[in-house]
């Protein structure tokens, strides 16, 4: 996941007063999924991390950090805490489409991003420049 700070999920779960033990229970995942995260060994899926964030009462934006001007359709995505098909089933929009956007692999209808930015809470201004960006971005660089 782009932008997540293991350092940023450590500090946050010290603020709240909890143990690794605790935060996993809490959350219900498992002390070594958390260990892995905070290490920087592995990095979560975003469902996953919405309830970890929950657990801690921060947003998602506290423990993960991609710069607005940096930013991809998918990072928006992730800041909200939604999987591609979640964002697909609320915006209407089939989960290969999102993901095809997210890429920058398909083009971005305005009816499309009305329906996205609906969800996303982002404005079409936004939306657009990210999705330009992943669409601009140099081969190989995921988006």
């Amino acid at each position: 996941m782009r932008g997540f700070d293991p350092r940023r999920l450590e500090s946050a779960r010290h603020e709240a007063g909890m143990s690794r033990g605790d935060l996993a229970r809490v959350a219900d995942i498992s002390t070594a999924t958390l260990a892995r995260w905070e290490t920087g060994a592995r990095s979560p899926q975003i469902d996953v991390l919405a309830k970890v964030a929950q657990a801690l009462h921060v947003q998602i934006a506290d423990l993960v950090a991609v710069p607005e001007r940096d930013r991809f359709p998918g990072d928006w995505r992730i800041l909200v805490g939604l999987t591609q098909p979640e964002l697909g089933a609320r915006a209407g929009v089939s989960t290969a489409m999102v993901g095809a956007i997210e890429r920058g692999e398909a083009r971005l209808a305005d009816d499309v991003a009305a329906k996205l930015c609906s969800v996303l809470g982002v404005s079409a201004d936004e939306l657009r420049a990210a999705h330009e960006r992943a669409r601009n971005r140099e081969p190989g660089t995921p988006a």
